[in-house]
């Protein structure tokens, strides 16, 4: 455990003697105890432990807490927690656990941690049933065997949930505030099916069919987890792809590096109070990072051009919607994504560009990402401006709504802004780029709003001419509001 903190070392200790005591009574119980089954069941949990990561979906996904490792195995520790008693049902993770291959560092840490959390979580589903239903498992009993399954269940998830938050306070520095933050609710769903599939074990092995057919319910569980695994990896290669092209974005117009992840936190503020369903919701996250994506196709040196752009460089970079369109248009899980890219430089009363819609013409995820931008343009700092105050910004962003923007999505973000607070450095981190990096180049015009280079920023605001240039194309728009936690950084521990 060299390197590892000592408060670490400490937590850890206490969680391992706290699964000793609760493994111990086991000594007590003689040679009337199940042991066969305790051992059959043990054996047969090791041995999946072994080949899970050798089978495809079989590895938990990346960001699944460390207590969710045992996967599709999980419901023959939980059939062990219905058949044993509770120290017995302890004892059928530790080996399987044990033997699990453990990364080289703190590797005695992660063995003991590994070994002690699901024997706390068996003892304790194991206690919670018994103290639910007194009665022998049989199958014509299985109705009412559900519910203290499911309690059962919901123990064996919420006891590791705890712990774990605890390790990544003492091992991680994680701030206590946030470390249980979304720990129970991320893996309560999987427990509740692996509760009822440990039941169905429980059952079956109790029956005239004997423990063989209680096997079978862990194929039906690895399919459904390969499932799933496949989901998470598609989901992967979607924010990976959305990763590479604003990158791309970012080392061609420097100046506006962080811009794209803080307006895609802003849509999100506002569709949040707008009440989006969660999946549009991830959708235009995506508009609002990959707004700016055109840029692409906008030679280099017009981005960073120092001078005043020329009327024909100015209409050479008004066609960076229509390029970012062209490069999104094959992206099929885009979807809505495709038109707020395209028409995110529209405006109300129909001045806006590339195609002068008006009102409720504008795409709904358009009108969104139009105000995320803008708000960050006026809330980042910029080459001859500090950035303004947030009241200042919102005014602003008032002021102009019905003529550029749509209202309904000023008041959204306003009451976002009220309610969660607004934390641009911490998306900025969380994008990768440190706070200091942050700022742009700005475009104010005489009527208020929107130059070619994405920047909307009102009149009211106009900094005095801009050292640099006064129409400057480098990125910017909007800003984002914080609505939800930025991207965890992953999560090393002891885990």
């Amino acid at each position: 455990m060299r390197g590892l903190p000592a408060a670490a070392r400490g937590y850890i200790g206490c969680v391992a003697l706290a699964a000793a005591l609760c493994t111990a009574p086991a000594l007590r119980l003689g040679a009337g105890a199940p042991w066969t089954g305790a051992l059959a069941l043990a054996t047969l949990y090791a041995l999946c432990e072994q080949v899970r990561r050798r089978l495809p979906g079989g590895r938990a996904p990346y960001g699944t807490p460390s207590y969710a490792g045992p996967g599709w195995a999980a419901p023959v520790l939980l059939a062990g927690a219905f058949l044993l008693p509770p120290p017995l049902a302890a004892l059928t993770a530790v080996p399987g656990a044990l033997l699990a291959p453990a990364d080289a560092r703190w590797a005695a840490a992660r063995r003991v941690w590994h070994a002690a959390v699901p024997a706390l979580a068996c003892c304790a589903a194991a206690e919670v049933f018994r103290a639910i239903d007194h009665h022998p498992l049989s199958a014509p009993r299985f109705p009412d065997l559900l519910l203290p399954a499911a309690a059962a269940a919901v123990a064996f998830c919420a006891v590791p949930a705890g712990l774990e938050g605890g390790v990544l306070v003492t091992a991680e520095r994680h701030p206590v505030r946030t470390a249980w933050r979304g720990s129970l609710t991320r893996s309560l769903g999987p427990h509740l099916v692996h509760g009822l599939a440990g039941l169905m074990m429980a059952v079956l092995w109790c029956s005239s069919y004997g423990p063989p057919a209680a096997l079978l319910v862990l194929l039906p569980m690895h399919l459904s987890c390969w499932v799933f695994d496949r989901c998470h990896r598609e989901r992967a290669a979607h924010q990976a792809t959305i990763r590479a092209l604003v990158q791309a974005v970012d080392i061609k117009d420097r100046y506006t590096r962080g811009h794209s992840e803080r307006v895609g936190r802003a849509s999100v503020m506002i569709a949040r109070e707008l009440g989006m369903a969660e999946d549009r919701m991830e959708v235009l996250r995506f508009a609002g990072i990959l707004h700016d994506v055109g840029k692409l196709g906008v030679p280099t040196r017009l981005l960073r051009k120092d001078g005043p752009l020329t009327p024909e460089e100015r209409r050479v970079i008004e066609l960076h919607p229509e390029y970012g369109h062209e490069i999104v248009r094959g992206i099929g899980f885009l979807g809505e994504a495709r038109s707020a890219i395209l028409h995110h430089h529209e405006r109300l009363d129909g001045r806006g560009y590339p195609y002068g819609l008006k009102g409720h013409q504008i795409p709904e995820f358009a009108r969104v990402v139009a105000v995320a931008d803008a708000f960050d343009a006026m809330t980042s700092t910029r080459s001859y401006s500090r950035a303004r105050p947030v009241p200042v910004a919102v005014a602003e962003l008032r002021k102009c709504a019905g003529t550029q923007f749509d209202p309904r999505m000023v008041r959204a973000l306003a009451a976002s802004l009220a309610r969660y607070g607004w934390h641009p450095d911490l998306v900025t981190a969380a994008a990768g780029e440190p706070p200091s990096a942050r700022g742009g180049r700005g475009n104010v015009t005489p009527e208020g709003v929107d130059g070619p280079d994405g920047r909307t920023v009102s009149a009211a605001v106009t900094p005095g001419p801009a050292p640099e240039r006064a129409g400057g194309p480098g990125g910017g728009g909007a800003g984002t509001a914080r609505t939800e936690r930025a991207p965890e950084p992953r999560r090393g521990g002891v885990r």
